[in-house]
């Protein structure tokens, strides 16, 4: 195939047409982006025209006992003279301080051990800031890129170190702190769709030339898309890609870009990484970070009312202990409640828990609000064996397909991979009464293998709310638990 050329500079004009009688969106972001030193100051120019001044008075960096890995980084600003704290990333939404929202994508800390430097910071810290009662993204121009439920499987969200697939290990070298956002699915089963309208740079192995110096790498199951924003938006490990989706063309926001899969480097877990690279402050192309983005694009088309988020996961050494926390969870005077492995409970936004055994836990996260709707979310927790720590416990990857719409007596497709071991079976409790029912996976003994994942068909009988449980244990004992939730309307 000859694939026309169209260089960056060209980007522009290009969008500048209309698709059809879409309406584009304004090519200005809402948000403005600063990296600052500690002790640094900046004045900023918002994008309403105010300008305030930002300065970085602290950063702080936590670490954690087994890897040495960041597991949390707070940074103190001052804005106009307000002081805000700011937790960077990690499920972590923009806060608001007078007339002003900010965040902290990313600091210099998880760049210390890292391979490379995706997000383009050469400084101690980002601050991104919008308009006090803005939008993150311009309304109606941003999407949820995958057709399923928030958090109807797992995810790794930025500086969150990978670890679905058993990478968040002891004593690593290089620690991979996951620089986009892994949408766990059902592989084959789960449209991945345009987050955003745009040109199709690449698709697959075909690319448009003149974008060697993009954030554009093409691969077999990728497709890259640019926006009227010039913010690159990048879609992997699709299982397929829509035969219209080309280099060249033109992508209506919500428009079918594939099926989401495992292929390319995904780990041999099923997932989208949908990445978004931006200008920086460096000058150079950096990792935009989209956690926002997709809740807003969440919230403004589902109108969910409350929503429990339990992240991120933990990694510690038997016999230590973590701080749980839901106070991320989205909810109007919300009640939260707690409920372990071993059967016990608690309540409380933020719980500490001891863990004496190594294995791969998910701990229950509900969350009420005053009218009683409810939502649940589970937190990883993987314990080592401190005298072994080369029995890594398995880990455990859950899916299920469809998770809208199931009414009693719809057949409802469950998908199960364990990782670090191919011993043992992984045995299925539904949540509604019925026997356990007990499958093999394949262990991920090769990451790309279409029958890697063991699938097997489920049916409700009644309506209502069913936790979903799935365990496996490798021959050294240790267990891997996995839930999900299901509703039935």
């Amino acid at each position: 195939m000859t694939v026309k050329t169209l260089g960056p500079l060209a980007v522009l004009l290009a969008l500048a047409v209309p698709c059809r009688a879409e309406a584009l969106a304004p090519a200005d972001p809402l948000l403005r982006v600063v990296d600052l030193n500690v002790g640094e100051s900046r004045d900023v120019r918002l994008s309403n025209g105010r300008t305030v001044a930002v300065k970085l008075l602290g950063l702080n960096e936590v670490t954690d006992a087994v890897n040495g890995a960041v597991r949390e980084a707070r940074v103190t600003v001052d804005v106009d003279g307000r002081r805000v704290a700011l937790v960077s990333a990690t499920y972590n939404l923009p806060v608001t301080s007078g007339d002003v929202q900010l965040d902290c994508p990313i600091t210099k800390g998880y760049l210390e051990r890292a391979d490379s430097n995706p997000w383009a910071l050469d400084k101690d810290a980002r601050i991104r800031l919008w308009p006090g009662g803005s939008p993150w993204v311009r309304p109606g121009t941003f999407a949820y890129p995958a057709r399923q439920r928030w958090f109807a499987s797992l995810t790794q969200m930025a500086n969150e170190p990978v670890y679905v697939d058993g990478g968040d290990t002891p004593n690593k070298e290089s620690v991979y702190y996951h620089d986009g956002l892994d949408i766990g699915g059902s592989e084959g089963l789960v449209d991945v769709r345009a987050a955003t309208s745009g040109l199709v740079v690449s698709s697959g192995r075909e690319a448009l030339s003149g974008y060697e110096d993009t954030p554009v790498r093409p691969r077999y199951d990728v497709v890259y898309v640019v926006d009227e924003r010039g913010w690159f938006y990048r879609y992997s490990h699709l299982k397929s890609i829509e035969p219209e989706i080309r280099p060249g063309e033109r992508v209506r926001m919500e428009q079918k870009i594939g099926l989401l899969g495992k292929e390319g480097g995904s780990g041999g877990w099923s997932h989208l990484h949908f990445g978004i690279s931006a200008p920086q402050p460096s000058g150079r192309y950096g990792v935009q970070e989209g956690y926002a983005f997709l809740w807003q694009a969440y919230r403004e088309r589902y109108e969910p009312k409350v929503v429990a988020v339990a992240r991120p996961h933990h990694l510690i050494w038997a016999g230590g202990t973590v701080d749980l926390d839901g106070s991320k969870s989205h909810g109007a005077e919300l009640r939260f409640e707690w409920t372990f492995t071993d059967g016990t409970t608690a309540v409380g936004a933020e719980v500490q828990r001891m863990y004496p055994e190594p294995g791969s836990y998910a701990e229950i996260l509900q969350v009420t609000d005053v009218r009683g709707r409810t939502d649940y979310d589970f937190s990883i927790v993987q314990v080592i064996d401190r005298e072994h720590p080369d029995r890594l416990p398995p880990t455990i990857h859950a899916t299920y397909s469809p998770t809208w719409n199931i009414r009693p007596g719809y057949q409802v497709t469950f998908k199960v991979r364990t990782f670090r071991t191919t011993e043992g079976e992984e045995t299925w409790n539904f949540g509604d009464g019925s026997p356990p029912v007990t499958v093999r996976s394949d262990g991920n003994a090769r990451p790309h293998n279409p029958l890697g994942y063991a699938e097997i068909d489920h049916r409700y009988e009644k309506p209502g709310t069913y936790l979903v449980r799935v365990q496996r244990t490798d021959e050294h004992g240790q267990t891997a638990t996995a839930r999900l939730v299901v509703r039935v309307e």
